[in-house]
């Protein structure tokens, strides 16, 4: 079944005081299209996490972030207990021996010394830190996948309206295309008649006339313009991943349809042939947002 390549999936992850955020959005493209914005602490990992959306998404233009939501407290600084301690005992001796007044705010003072609030500790990316971002990142393109079915569903079921359409507008062309023959035989022999001077050789007009009938046949052009519409229809049926499958069959198509118009100088057929160039534009607009 076909896959729009239109869609979005989310997902959030706890891990310790950490939620962890994952967005995926896709747009149609010619290929792979992949922006990625992810906090520092996984860029590390930025590889595999390109090799897991690509794998996945074969196509489109992505929009991939990832971020961490804290909790208020889990990153503040945390104070120094033991510098602070130092820098109290420092104060306190230096005042005792040359006399100067201590402090009357001590915390004022100690919580501006060097170092006290300082975050010296570097984060690092732990192995099950790293194994629930990559359960977020799989459930995010699970959420995508399941919406560009969703969407693949209504290409679908549209695509297979307008082949239904193109098949039974074709149909329609039979009865036209039969008499059409004996309209132009009778119009050329009441042309030879008009003229009554003119002489002829029958035999000669009658092969002159299955010439020009064979040059306007198009029993061909019917031919694999129905061959075009049910490989059209097996490939909607077929893995994801054949947009531009359908595209090159959309394209064949249009070829079969315009020979059939140029052919048909009646004007009931052309007018089928109008209808069928309609139908099959609907399908060229929709088919470039298959995956």
């Amino acid at each position: 079944m076909i896959q729009s390549m239109t869609g979005y999936g989310k997902s959030v992850v706890t891990f310790n005081e950490k939620k962890i955020h994952v967005e995926i959005k896709s747009l149609n493209s010619k290929s792979l299209d992949l922006s990625a914005r992810m906090a520092p602490l996984y860029r590390e990992k930025e590889m595999e996490i390109r090799q897991l959306v690509s794998k996945t998404l074969l196509r489109g233009k992505i929009d991939f972030s990832i971020w961490i939501e804290k909790d208020a407290g889990a990153d503040a600084a945390p104070v120094n207990r033991a510098l602070v301690e130092n820098y109290y005992n420092q104060i306190k001796d230096i005042a005792a021996k040359t006399g100067i007044p201590e402090p009357q705010d001590w915390f004022a003072t100690l919580l501006r010394m060097p170092d006290v609030l300082t975050k010296t500790e570097q984060e690092e990316l732990s192995d099950e830190e790293w194994s629930a971002v990559r359960r977020g990142v799989g459930e995010a393109l699970d959420a995508l996948v399941a919406f560009r079915s969703q969407e693949g569903a209504a290409l679908y079921r549209k695509f297979s309206e307008k082949a239904d359409n193109i098949a039974a507008l074709l149909a329609s062309i039979e009865p036209y295309e039969k008499s059409r023959v004996e309209k132009i035989r009778a119009r050329i022999v009441e042309g030879l008649k008009a003229i009554p001077e003119a002489d002829y050789d029958k035999n000669r007009l009658e092969q002159e006339l299955i010439y020009y009938i064979e040059k306007l046949d198009i029993n061909e052009e019917k031919q694999r313009l129905a061959n075009h519409i049910r490989y059209f229809r097996e490939t909607l049926d077929d893995v994801p991943g054949q947009g531009k499958k359908l595209g090159f069959i959309a394209q064949e198509m249009g070829r079969e349809i315009n020979t059939t118009g140029s052919k048909s100088n009646q004007a009931e057929m052309q007018n089928i042939v109008v209808k069928m160039k309609d139908e099959l534009e609907q399908i060229k607009e929709q088919v470039l947002n298959v995956l």
